[in-house]
């Protein structure tokens, strides 16, 4: 999409038309058609513009120039100098595989601005020389005239100068309700939003027809600069991303390092520049884990599966274990909490109080409850639509009717009406006439001054005295409190309903017919929910558009900001950066209310700058930029936009605040697991890197006791699947009663290289290397004798280094057990309870077993067969490793039971 190229003149398009016309160069009846062409080249097209082009080939690209790929790099430059060719080879494709999987996983196209084009129309209808004629929706300009109707999706932003309109801005604002705009609307300041004689690009018009004049085009509208906000940035790496990231350059480091201080050691000691170069290569290769960004991305790709069977689509691999470390979730209200489903909980009669239940016997009960059903625009499925359309209250008093057997059809509802009073934001009510008869519902605050008598217990109509009303007021006081939406409903007379008349006449001298209180329950679950996340340490904030007291009550019935604090969208604008700062650092849950899109994303960029890990929730088009800068954006699949879904990592097919709590234990499991296997894989670089060393200290004295490509045979082959499988680990005892991990604390810390190097990797290297001797002294070698091609002992080596091959296979069956659990016992989790890794291990048995026996295997790798002495010096080798960590565990639990008994 092209950028647009100019700012629109600066106007204020709050100006009455007569000055905005003037302003704009422009009049009611349009623009000409050469003067639009001249505007749409200075002011551009009206379109949503993305910055940037194509990223996959730099994304590609990126793949090779991570810290391990250029150390396999040098590597296959070495074996190719080194007269190694097939060697150069193999290391050149373990540098393919682990691109392809990375840039697989790294491939996150950025929809969210395509999305929110999708809001734009493809044709707008305009004046031009004064002439009604369709054309092209990016084509309009700023001064154009477009005329708007029932049902247009209005294609920029401008000034209502003819005409008034019922407003769908739930795309922008949040708000369900739709919103009235009048080209005679009285100007009030505050937010453009709020402003009743303004319309904005890619919101709908529900009813009513006008003319407004264009004020602002493309990205200078408010669609576009929520678009803008969405852009804004760049996205920042998941915790794991950053992590790895450091781990490999850590890696890195210590191969370039080994290879610097051992290849000129090599040949001090008496090795030829060939055995250097291959004792580099072996360093360099033992030393980088090739299989561990390919089980990582596996192991992520098998929990993004787990979550989205449990209604949480993950979109990027590393987000499953951002999750894991969320300290905030910063949640809706409507939809998320609560069912998005409102009904009809109570009803106040003068005189008397009912439950929704057990109005059904009740004569004024069921008069009022079809009044308010006749005063509706909505529809339910099977009544004239093929699913429920409408508004959710609407929708409510529509079901109360039906359930109290006095059901209004949309058919006949509309058939007998002959004048509609369309919701008004700014009165708080709406009404319809059907004949001579008006039905009002709205606000109490709103209807109660238009209403003189009210029905008393008998079905009388008897004045509306100052009892009555303080009465009134108890029960809306009371139904506020418990977080019920308050609707009153009225009816009088209009006369002759059939002709028009002003709104205020219809609306006048009513009788008060009673209050229905709604309510959007809240959903099962959630309070649980919210509990467990309390539990894990995590801080839950509200951020909704609703109004602070019911959005507080929800948030109480869920267990969420028990102190009752919440902060309003003037009163978040109000506060600077420090001060919202302070607010969150505070040890308080908020509930936010009346939310903007600009107060959304800085509650999102404050948490994070105190170093908070937030998932951030969200459905309109207005959240797209909190939730494309939270580290998670969590969208609701069913009630949430299409340009909400896009700008989110991950979408809840149920919209269902529970589901983002069991994601978080999900992720918590994943991180534990990924944890797990690079314990598996590091612990292994022991006894591959030991055996080049003894060979280059004793100057080739001792032969080279393992091969490169026996150790990418090890890395690629035999502890891929085993490494998998522990990323299925279940989570271990008490997962969700840990605070939240730090971000800045590392997948690979010092505990675990202490384990994987200094107790796993040292038992594994110290049995390896008796394995290796015991096979050569079986053969009658001493240090110094020959061992090359053609001598007597040759094939004894190749007996020795298959003996190596086959210990470190040995060794890791014995470190996959022990690397189940990072403190329990394995008997508290089962031996036999991860098939997945039982069927591993076997893999690596089968895989193992055709390196050293089947022929052409052997002369690729350098193998021999092993008898049946070697096998039975082996067998102790797993339990032997398992046996060592099993006492390192129990040590961990008895030291840190008398710390917590201290």
């Amino acid at each position: 999409m092209t950028q647009t190229t100019t700012e629109p003149v600066a106007i204020d398009e709050r100006r009455p038309p007569v000055e905005l016309f003037r302003d704009l160069r422009t009049g009611p009846a349009g623009l000409g058609t050469r003067e639009a062409a001249r505007r749409l080249t200075v002011y551009g097209p009206n379109e949503l513009s993305r910055r940037g082009g194509r990223r996959w080939p730099r994304e590609l690209l990126a793949q090779f120039t991570q810290p391990l790929a250029v150390l396999l790099m040098v590597a296959a430059v070495l074996a190719w100098v080194g007269g190694t060719p097939a060697l150069a080879v193999a290391v050149v494709a373990v540098i393919l595989l682990n691109a392809a999987f990375a840039f697989v996983q790294e491939m996150q196209a950025e929809r969210a601005v395509e999305a929110l084009a999708a809001y734009l129309p493809v044709s707008a209808r305009v004046l031009r020389d004064g002439v009604l004629c369709d054309v092209p929706a990016r084509e309009l300009v700023p001064g154009d005239v477009m005329v708007v109707e029932e049902g247009d999706r209005i294609c920029a932003d401008g000034r209502l100068v003819e005409g008034s309109l019922s407003v769908d801005l739930s795309a922008l604002n949040g708000e369900s309700v739709p919103a009235t705009r009048s080209a005679d609307a009285q100007v009030v300041a505050g937010p453009l939003l709020e402003a009743r004689e303004l319309v904005f690009s890619g919101t709908v018009c529900t009813a009513g027809e006008g003319r407004a004049v264009v004020a602002r085009t493309g990205m200078h509208t408010e669609i576009g600069r929520i678009a803008a906000l969405s852009q804004r940035g760049r996205s920042e790496p998941s915790p794991l991303e950053r992590q790895v990231r450091r781990a490999t350059w850590i890696i890195a480091g210590v191969a370039v390092a080994a290879g610097v201080a051992f290849l000129p050691i090599g040949v001090v000691a008496g090795l030829s520049w060939a055995a250097a170069i291959s004792f580099a290569i072996g360093l360099i290769v033992a030393n980088v884990p090739e299989g561990l960004l390919p089980t990582i991305t596996l192991a992520l790709a098998v929990g993004v599966r787990e979550l989205a069977r449990a209604g949480a689509v993950v979109k990027r691999l590393s987000a499953v274990e951002t999750l894991g470390s969320t300290s905030v979730i910063c949640t809706d209200k409507t939809g998320t909490l609560t069912e998005n489903r409102m009904q009809v909980a109570r009803v106040w009669l003068y005189g008397t109080e009912l439950e929704a239940a057990a109005a059904s016997g009740d004569g004024r009960a069921r008069e009022l409850a079809g009044v308010a059903a006749r005063c509706t625009t909505a529809r339910m499925a099977g009544d004239g639509a093929p699913h429920d359309t409408g508004d959710p209250m609407e929708l409510a008093l529509l079901r109360f009717a039906d359930r109290l057997s006095v059901p209004v059809h949309a058919a006949e509802r509309d058939a007998e009406r002959t004048l509609l009073y369309a919701f008004d934001s700014r009165l708080k009510r709406m009404s319809t006439v059907d004949g001579a008869r008006v039905h009002t519902k709205g606000a109490v605050e709103s209807l109660l001054p238009l209403c003189h008598r009210v029905v008393d217990p008998q079905g009388r109509k008897v004045e509306l005295t100052a009892a009555v009303r303080a009465e009134l007021q108890a029960a809306v006081d009371r139904y506020a409190h418990a977080g019920l939406r308050v609707l009153a409903v009225a009816c009088g007379f209009a006369g002759n309903g059939h002709a028009a008349q002003p709104r205020d006449r219809a609306e006048a001298d009513m009788t008060l017919l009673g209050l229905l209180a709604l309510a959007d329950p809240l959903r099962p679950g959630v309070a649980g929910a919210v509990a467990d996340a309390h539990r894990a340490g995590i801080r839950v904030h509200v951020i909704t558009g609703d109004y602070g007291p019911t959005a507080a009550e929800i948030a109480r019935q869920a267990g969420i900001a028990a102190g009752g604090r919440v902060v309003t969208g003037s009163e978040l604008e109000a506060m600077g950066d420090i001060d919202l700062d302070r607010l969150l650092t505070r040890d308080e849950e908020i509930v936010f209310a009346r939310s903007t899109p600009e107060g959304k994303l800085r509650i999102c960029e404050a948490l994070r700058a105190t170093g908070r890990i937030v998932a951030m929730t969200g459905d309109g088009v207005n959240d797209a930029p909190a939730l494309r800068h939270a580290d998670i954006g969590v969208a609701m699949g069913c009630s949430g936009t299409d340009v909400a879904r896009e700008a989110a990592t991950m979408v809840l097919t149920d919209d269902n605040f529970a589901t983002i709590v069991r994601a978080v234990h999900a992720g918590r499991r994943v991180y534990d697991n990924v944890r797990k296997f690079v314990l598996y894989i590091f612990a292994h670089a022991v006894p591959e890197v030991v055996p080049f060393l003894i060979f280059a200290l004793s100057g080739g004295a001792i032969p080279l006791p393992l091969t490169v490509l026996q150790i990418l045979a090890i890395d690629l082959g035999t502890e891929t699947l085993p490494a998998l499988a522990l990323g299925r680990e279940p989570a271990e005892p008490g997962l969700m009663s840990r605070p939240p991990r730090s971000a800045k604390v590392g997948v690979i810390d010092r505990s675990l290289l202490l384990r994987a190097w200094g107790l796993l990797g040292v038992t594994s290297a110290a049995l390896v290397m008796a394995g290796f001797f015991w096979s050569l002294w079986r053969a009658g070698w001493h240090p110094g004798a020959a061992t090359g091609a053609g001598s007597p002992l040759h094939e004894a080596l190749r007996v020795a280094t298959t003996m190596t091959f086959a210990g470190i296979v040995a060794c890791q069956i014995g470190t996959a057990f022990a690397a189940r659990t990072d403190r329990a016992s394995l008997r508290s989790i089962g031996v036999f309870s991860n098939r997945l890794l039982l069927g591993g291990i076997a893999f690596e048995l089968l895989f193992a077993a055709a390196v050293i026996y089947l022929p052409p295997l052997q002369a690729l790798f350098g193998t021999a067969a092993l008898g049946p002495a070697h096998l039975v010096f082996l067998a102790p080798f797993p339990l032997l490793v398992w046996g060592v960590d099993e006492l390192y565990r129990r040590h961990r639990r008895i030291r840190e039971a008398r710390v917590l008994s201290s």
